[in-house]
């Protein structure tokens, strides 16, 4: 009796450990999927919204299994790491063919389920190119590409794009220049942001953990991230002010800009006072004053583009 209660227990931990590696709270970037739904001012559309949602799934599937080939990429440089030496690949919870089995099932299993919806005129036709597109690119991320300079935050940024790109696709809506513009320049911010504070904690440790990081100082860092900061509130100032955003309600989006400003500002204070910023998911999650913030922006937003306001 005792061997299969073992059993049963060491698949319940590897069950556990597969899921706590999709990293649950990293979803929460797939949610630069509703970009397009709701600043192409559909949001009241509910079948919109059931694509919409479905497309968030398809993209949580296939960023699952891009984590965890990405864990099992950096095994040997998260053991080094003073937090990720404690996720479940790393410490040896779930061995490196269940996490590759896992990923592979849902890469294939989301990208799948996507051609089918798209085959049958659910999601807008593109759908599965741009899904493909996304695995694509963060797979050669995982193995290469996360190697080269500038390059490796480049490609953190057009996985946000994508997610806002496809979101647009799936429900057949023409993409907004300025969503993406304003997408890329957020996911710069955050990825510069990311390295900054990795080069920061890690110190003399930090090329062990990842090898890119001794191309940067936190100097060159800081120098990048002010430019992306200023180009960032000039492009979402643009844009509350442009055609696109104003063509059904006015100039009323511009009262947004002040919670667009707090984030920015505060983020910084984070990661400059609080030597914050590794993990960008962790602070919308656990900061109070940006929880309240971010809730307020989204509010303040769904009230101007539904027309309330």
């Amino acid at each position: 009796m005792s061997e299969p209660q073992n059993k049963q227990m060491s698949l319940a931990d590897i069950t556990v450990g597969l899921v706590v590696s999709m990293r649950p709270k990293q979803w929460i970037k797939n949610l630069f999927v509703f970009a397009s739904l709701a600043f192409s001012q559909n949001l009241t559309h509910w079948h919109l919204l059931s694509e919409t949602v479905v497309t968030f799934f398809l993209f949580v599937a296939v960023s699952s299994a891009v984590y965890l080939l990405n864990d099992v990429l950096d095994l040997e440089s998260d053991r080094v790491h003073p937090q990720k030496c404690r996720r479940p690949i790393a410490s040896g919870t779930v061995p490196k063919i269940w996490a590759l089995t896992s990923s592979g099932i849902l890469a294939v299993g989301g990208i799948g389920i996507c051609l089918a919806l798209e085959s049958v005129g659910y999601l807008g036709r593109g759908i599965t190119l741009v899904l493909f597109i996304y695995l694509l690119i963060n797979a050669a991320y995982s193995r290469w590409l996360k190697h080269v300079v500038i390059l490796d935050v480049l490609l953190v940024s057009v996985g946000f794009v994508l997610r806002a790109v496809g979101g647009g696709i799936a429900i057949k809506v023409q993409i907004s220049g300025w969503l993406v513009l304003c997408t890329i320049l957020v996911s710069l911010f955050l990825a510069l942001s990311k390295r900054r504070h990795e080069l920061v904690m890690l110190e003399g440790d930090a090329a062990n953990h990842r090898q890119i990081l001794k191309e940067y100082t936190p100097y060159f860092l800081d120098q990048m991230i002010a430019v992306v900061t200023a180009s960032t509130l000039m492009a979402y100032a643009l844009y509350t002010m442009s055609p696109e955003a104003t063509g059904r309600v006015g100039q009323r989006m511009i009262f947004t800009i002040p919670f667009v400003l707090y984030g920015i500002f505060r983020y910084l204070y984070l990661v400059h006072q609080h030597q914050k910023g590794g993990d960008p998911t962790e602070i919308m999650l656990s900061d109070r004053p940006m929880i309240i913030n971010v809730l307020l922006w989204v509010v303040a937003v769904t009230l101007i583009l539904t027309e309330v306001l």
